[in-house]
Formats: C-alpha cells, sequence, structure tokens
C-alpha cells in the first residue's frame, strides 16, 4: 500500500477581466477497494460553492460559477491518498474461450461505449500492423502488453508538438506527443481487436524512478480482461498500472473526464499555468515548474452576426502529459 499527498494547482490569467466564468472539474479520486481518499481541500478563487455530483460513468464532478469580474483564476486542490496493491491475472484459462467472452461482451451495457471505434483516414493503416493482425494468436492479456508496447516503442514522448484538439489521425502521422496521445492511440488499438477499453485521468506518482508524466496529470488506459475484470495500461511508461498511479475518473476519451473546463465572458486571450506537486510516506517529494501554456485567442470570423458573448466563450482544458 502506497501513501500520496498530491497537490494540484490550475491557474488562468486573463489580459483583461472577464467575469460569469462557469467551469466544470474532475479532480477528486476514485474510491474503491484499492484507493481510498484520506483527505480533500478544494479551493476556488472567490469562494464559489461546489456542487459535487455524479457523471454518467460514475466520477465525481465538481461545477461552480464565478460571476465577479476578475483577471485570474485559481484552483487549488490538495488531497491524501492511499493505493493498494491489485493482484494482477494469472492468464491460464484458454485464450480461445477468453475471446468467445470478449466477443458476447461487446454487446453488454457496460461494455458498448468502451468498444465503438473511431474512424479516421489512417484506420485501414493501423489496422494492418502485426500487434492486431497477430491478435488472436495470444491471449488478450498479452495482446494488449503487445500493443502497449508497440505505442510505447513507435510514438516519441515529446511535449508541445500535440495539444488537446489534436486528432487521432494527427498523432498517427506524427508519431509522436505526450501521454494523452498514447492513451488514445492505445485505446484504438485495444478497440480494434475487440477489448473494451477506457480512458483513465489520474497521476502518476514514481517517487523519482524516471517515469513520465510527473508535474502534470496523467493519463492511461484500461482494459476489460475477460475471467479478471479492468487492468490499467500505461503506454508511456510501457507498464501495467497499480500502487504508482492514483486514478480521478474514466471514460470514452479525454472529453469525458477533462480535469478543468468551462466558459466565460470576456477578452480571449489568457494564460494557463498547471502545477502537480507529489509526496511521499518517506519524506521525499516531487515538484516540477508550472507549466505554461498561452492559448490562442478566439478569432471573429468576417460577417459573423452573433453576439459579442457567444464569440467569447472559451473551452478551457488542460491537456495531460
Amino acid at each position: 500500500m502506497s501513501r500520496f499527498n498530491i497537490h494540484h494547482i490550475t491557474r488562468y490569467t486573463y489580459e483583461a477581466p472577464v467575469r460569469d466564468s462557469a467551469n466544470q472539474v474532475i479532480l477528486f479520486p476514485i474510491r474503491d477497494e484499492y484507493q481510498e481518499t484520506i483527505s480533500q481541500e478544494l479551493q476556488v478563487s472567490g469562494e464559489p460553492q461546489v456542487e459535487i455530483y455524479k457523471d454518467y460513468y460514475g466520477n465525481e464532478v465538481g461545477s461552480f460559477s464565478y460571476a465577479e469580474p476578475h483577471t485570474e483564476l485559481v484552483i487549488d486542490s490538495r488531497i491524501s491518498v492511499e493505493v493498494k496493491s491489485k493482484s494482477l491475472p494469472d492468464d491460464m484459462i484458454p485464450a480461445e474461450q477468453q475471446w468467445q467472452r470478449l466477443d458476447e461482451a461487446r454487446y453488454m451495457v457496460p461494455y458498448i461505449d468502451f468498444i465503438k471505434q473511431e474512424m479516421f483516414p489512417s484506420v485501414d493503416a493501423v489496422r494492418s500492423i502485426d500487434g492486431i493482425r497477430d491478435s488472436r494468436k495470444t491471449t488478450p492479456l498479452q495482446a494488449a502488453k503487445n500493443l502497449n508496447e508497440y505505442v510505447y516503442n513507435h510514438f516519441t514522448y515529446n511535449k508541445g508538438v500535440t495539444d488537446v484538439e489534436t486528432t487521432l489521425e494527427e498523432v498517427w502521422q506524427l508519431k509522436a506527443g505526450v501521454c494523452q496521445d498514447f492513451a488514445h492511440m492505445l485505446l484504438t488499438l485495444l478497440r480494434m481487436i475487440n477489448l473494451p477499453a477506457r480512458y483513465v485521468s489520474g497521476y502518476v506518482c514514481p517517487n523519482k524512478n524516471g517515469m513520465r508524466g510527473e508535474g502534470a496529470t496523467h493519463a492511461w488506459v484500461e482494459a476489460y480482461i475477460p475471467f479478471y475484470g479492468w487492468l490499467g495500461f500505461d503506454p508511456t511508461n510501457n507498464c501495467l498500472v497499480n500502487h504508482l498511479h492514483v486514478r480521478l475518473a474514466t471514460g470514452r476519451s479525454f472529453g469525458d473526464v477533462s480535469p478543468v473546463k468551462g466558459t466565460y465572458k470576456g477578452t480571449s486571450r489568457h494564460v494557463l499555468e498547471v502545477g502537480v506537486t507529489v509526496s511521499y510516506e518517506n519524506g521525499d517529494k516531487t515538484e516540477e515548474p508550472m507549466a505554461v501554456l498561452i492559448p490562442q485567442p478566439t478569432k471573429s470570423v468576417p460577417g459573423d452576426t452573433s453576439n459579442s458573448y457567444r464569440r467569447h466563450l472559451e473551452m478551457m482544458q488542460q491537456q495531460q502529459q
């Protein structure tokens, strides 16, 4: 069992006062037999009331509004969480029997959303890779491990070449990106072999052992393994997920679990800063400098007759690193 103290701060700074900010945050750790939240403190500029509810996928979501004019919005989350090790599948059941179970699962309500395949121009090229064509020559677990390794080996971890709006086609062509892109690519590969797969948002807490993803929210994938259940795969670090990952939410893709997003009325120019600090039971601490992202301003279209309020609504999202 591991215990982590995680400080996640998000700061939006606007070039001129904005108002009527309506926001959604998904910063509440999943609570189950493998993960327990010891404490959590969430502070928001203006001290608005944060309404918490559960979404369709069972994630805790907070929503709040900040109506008064402001030039800065800070969302400060501090959590203490315990993560228990999870026993891994023994993978002794015959492969044919496991694949048959997956063929049946594709029509079951709990898995339908996680088997739908996104279409994109290079889908046929992706289907031709060895890990897809040969998947049923082994067990679903081994096939998933192979595809996890494929993404790790064939895509370059490179910050700054993608953003929250980068498409799957662009990631495939670039063969580069960050954990958000790696996770979306692995989701696609797993669903191509009829393996239900869901996107996971959270934190990686490696205690300086060289794993990628510190200093921001992290992303990976959970695949449904027959006769076992959901198992996490981290293509950014080529590993199975266990007690070093803290889960915040699961969904079909990043769009379902974005840590922070919202709209506001006012100037389109703003600066986004994000920082995550993790401290450990042994006193060690990992602290990254605030990552600074400068979004492009909203562009007005010539001849656009929509009102100024509509033109200045802008989505705010944090790319997962």
